[in-house]
């Protein structure tokens, strides 16, 4: 993830997380599809269906999405939360600026509620 969030650190990247049993094994990288890519991320319809399809297919499940904020504090924006459309997936935010203090973090989103979760890295 960070090596995708430092190929372009001028604008977010994003992509989707996927595993089995609340554990991370594969990121899927995916193209910004948003208007203004240098402070919003979207992936286009066709590649996120076939993103998933692409998991699925893995016999793997869902279990986060991730993009950068290249210029700010790497937390959820209200953008962010308003277009948590997965609640049951975690959010990862990734900060590419050198010397950040946590450079990944991650959040769960669920009715507009924020909370940070811890991450093990195994």
């Amino acid at each position: 993830m960070m090596e995708h969030a430092r190929k372009n650190p001028d604008e977010e990247c994003c992509g989707l997380l996927a595993g089995l049993d609340g554990t991370i094994t594969r990121a899927f990288q995916a193209g910004n599809a948003a208007e203004r890519p240098a402070v919003a991320y979207e992936i286009a319809p066709k590649e996120l269906f076939s993103l998933m399809r692409e998991i699925r297919g893995a016999g793997l499940d869902l279990l986060g999405i991730y993009h950068a904020h290249p210029n700010g504090e790497n937390a959820p924006s209200s953008r962010d939360v308003a277009r948590a459309y997965y609640p049951e997936v975690a959010y990862f935010i990734l900060s590419p600026q050198e010397g950040a203090v946590k450079p990944i973090r991650a959040f769960s989103v669920r009715d507009g509620l924020v909370r940070e979760l811890e991450i093990e890295m195994t």
